[in-house]
């Protein structure tokens, strides 16, 4: 997020195994392969020069591997690119070659990101070396182990993402998409993996957040869950446990912010589970869950170009708020939490402010039928601005999470009339991008000032 003025450079610390290419916008070319067949495809591959072996992917001695190789015959209107083949657990798939390859089990600090074309195998450490924040969305892969009977492929529209497992040694693997889906579907294909008969996943609240299309019930936790006075923090990804236990007892924060969801949230989430919620309610922590739905356009705040923008306000409203009520109950956090959409920094304007309007009215009317109530995160010089001055003419959200890095931890702010949002509905980002450590563990944070009650 970024906090009423120009974003903070992106922060791109990774450790890979291939060496880094320059990022794509995404490989179109790709999508002529998909005229053939997986065996021959892979027979296509197997002629360049044989894979390098990389590291030990498990302590199982599943090995992950990659090759760079001429690619197979394709029409002459289509440039010629190189693809590798990636092995892990018994499975290879088949990826543009200038995707980063980051093996876990090497690197376990290594950040899971959604916004760069990349391929992650395993299981990150406890400690994910990731930034406060990221947003945005591109092709990538995220393939590690789990207990699967059968090969399985799930797909998130509103959020373009694929889920899948498959059996042999057992994978699970998170496939998001910006707008080259059917490169992704390749990929998938070229594993064997079923993407011709995916299931599309509903909105349902009966659903598991393992991401991997499991169905069970998850007991909602009390409606305090997301109710809180005093400070926070938020961070891309969800601190692992240890990591929660430690600034749960030497730090002055009480509430985190995860991001439950949404096409943008750039972070993989490999600690967030309805368990992970649970533990933090028990432990005194509340919870700030943040969802990153389409932006007001593809360049918003810190989206460097790579954000899945508003275009049709009213439907993305609806979609998104199904889709976060979905994520939130299958996290325990059931009807009567604040759910609150972020919508990085734009220039209001007629147009602009129209659209992103239009997106949160139905994103919180939406949210009201479905029994939960409404918030929204965004700079005072642009959400906030737009909010109050068509205060009379939108339906406005329920509680206000405003940026302004200004280092005051208050929840009062000269662009906030003292007649709007001043129950118990205001929650302030007043400093950003700032690394902290308490109990030995250090975590890149956004700060925040909460002040949000139980509501009506």
């Amino acid at each position: 997020m970024e906090g009423g003025r120009a974003s903070p450079p992106a922060r791109h610390q990774e450790h890979t195994i291939a060496t880094p290419r320059p990022r794509h916008r995404a490989a179109r070319p790709l999508r002529a392969l998909a005229a053939l067949a997986a065996p021959a495809l892979c027979a296509a591959l197997a002629a360049g020069r044989p894979p390098a072996a990389l590291p030990d992917a498990s302590p199982a001695a599943s090995r992950a591997s990659a090759s760079r190789t001429a690619p197979p015959a394709v029409p002459r209107s289509v440039p010629p690119t190189a693809y590798r083949t990636v092995a892990y657990r018994g499975h290879t798939f088949t990826v543009p070659a200038d995707w980063q390859v980051v093996d876990l089990t090497a690197d376990p600090a290594a950040c899971v990101r959604f916004d760069r074309h990349a391929v992650y195998l395993g299981t990150p450490g406890e400690r994910q070396d990731c930034p406060a924040r990221a947003t945005g969305r591109t092709e990538s892969l995220w393939v590690r182990p789990a207990t699967a009977e059968r090969a399985a492929v799930t797909e998130n529209r509103t959020a373009r993402l694929f889920h899948a497992t498959a059996s042999a040694e057992g994978i699970a693997v998170t496939a998001p998409y910006r707008e080259d889906r059917a490169v992704v579907e390749e990929v998938l294909r070229s594993a064997g993996l079923p993407v011709s008969a995916a299931r599309t996943e509903t909105v349902s609240a009966a659903r598991t957040a393992t991401g991997d299309g499991g169905a069970q019930s998850v007991p909602a936790l009390p409606a305090d869950a997301t109710v809180y006075r005093g400070r926070g923090f938020d961070t891309c990804s969800a601190p692992g446990q240890k990591a929660m236990d430690a600034w749960r007892a030497s730090s002055p924060y009480g509430a985190v912010g995860v991001y439950i969801g949404g096409v943008n949230r750039a972070c993989a989430q490999p600690d967030l589970t309805d368990t992970w919620v649970r533990t933090q309610y028990t432990s005194g922590w509340r919870l700030l869950p943040l969802y990153v739905g389409p932006q007001p356009s593809a360049g918003a705040g810190s989206c460097a170009d790579d954000c899945a923008a508003i275009t049709d306000p009213a439907s993305q409203g609806r979609a998104a708020a199904e889709d976060a009520v979905t994520q939130a109950a299958a996290l325990g956090l059931g009807p009567g939490a604040v759910l609150y959409n972020d919508l990085e920094q734009y220039t209001p304007g007629a147009a602009l402010t129209a659209r992103v309007l239009g997106y949160l009215e139905a994103w919180t009317l939406r949210l009201h039928e479905l029994g939960y109530r409404s918030g929204a995160y965004g700079s005072v010089s642009s959400l906030v601005a737009d909010l109050v001055g068509n205060a009379a003419r939108t339906t406005l959200p329920d509680v206000i999470h405003f940026a302004h890095w200004n280092d005051e931890a208050v929840t009062t702010d000269a662009a906030l009339p003292a007649g709007l949002w001043s129950r118990g509905q205001r929650v302030h980002q007043y400093a950003g991008d700032r690394a902290e450590t308490y109990g030995g563990t250090r975590i890149s944070v956004d700060r925040d000032q909460l002040d949000v009650g139980a509501g009506a």
